[in-house]
């Protein structure tokens, strides 16, 4: 599942982050997620699409993965718990809003330009396709990179699931196809948001009590 993907996802990136070269590579991967976010979310408003906006919350959330793993490096089990409960609070929002946006476009009754949906939606393939590419060339380390590469795939899936939805819309003529992509990507955020919070929430608060004692 996507939500069990992206909580071993940020296992892997610490262990790929003691490394200066993956680091230096997981920078530029992190760097195009949040790059592709701003263009996808942007792109999403401008084609009223809920696929492309809740796809780019797909992106920011592999960014925010990668950003928060990479702070929380060596800063031991709080921080790490603490970074967790950031990412899943960030993706929680995010998640809701793109429902909201949903139920308001079903209320209005206003199709998505199919146009921009496949533009937007074939660059975010690109992109994604990228960080696949640049992640691959460790795949012979003696790092378990499994979860990173299900992630990718994965995140390839929900780009493919917005060009087939705009295909759908822009031959239909209706919105629902982009509805119920866009609804499918935002209930995985919220499942995913929901899972990491109810594991990093118990941690954070047993760390915190470990740097109590240890204080005393």
């Amino acid at each position: 599942m996507a939500d069990d993907c992206c909580s071993r996802k940020g296992d892997t990136i610490a262990e790929l982050g003691q490394k200066p070269e993956q680091r230096r590579v997981l920078i530029i991967v992190m760097a195009i997620n949040f790059a592709m976010f701003v263009a996808e979310f942007g792109g999403g408003l401008v084609a009223r699409s809920s696929a492309l906006m809740a796809d780019s919350v797909d992106m920011f959330g592999d960014a925010v993965v990668y950003a928060l793993s990479l702070y929380a490096l060596n800063r031991g089990p709080r921080w790490e718990a603490g970074a967790a409960i950031a990412k899943g609070g960030i993706i929680l929002v995010f998640g809701i809003a793109v429902i909201v946006g949903i139920v308001q476009k079903i209320l209005n009754g206003i199709p998505p330009s199919s146009t921009l949906m496949l533009g937007f939606g074939s660059v975010a393939l690109a992109a994604n396709l990228t960080c696949l590419v640049l992640l691959w060339r460790f795949r012979g380390d003696n790092v378990n990179m499994s979860s990173t590469f299900e992630c990718s795939r994965n995140d390839v899936a929900s780009n493919v699931g917005v060009l087939i939805a705009a295909v759908l819309v822009g031959s239909t003529g209706s919105a629902w196809p982009d509805f119920a992509v866009g609804g499918l990507i935002a209930v995985i955020f919220l499942r995913s948001a929901w899972r990491v919070l109810a594991e990093a929430i118990p941690a954070w608060r047993a760390a915190k009590r470990v740097d109590l004692e240890v204080l005393r």
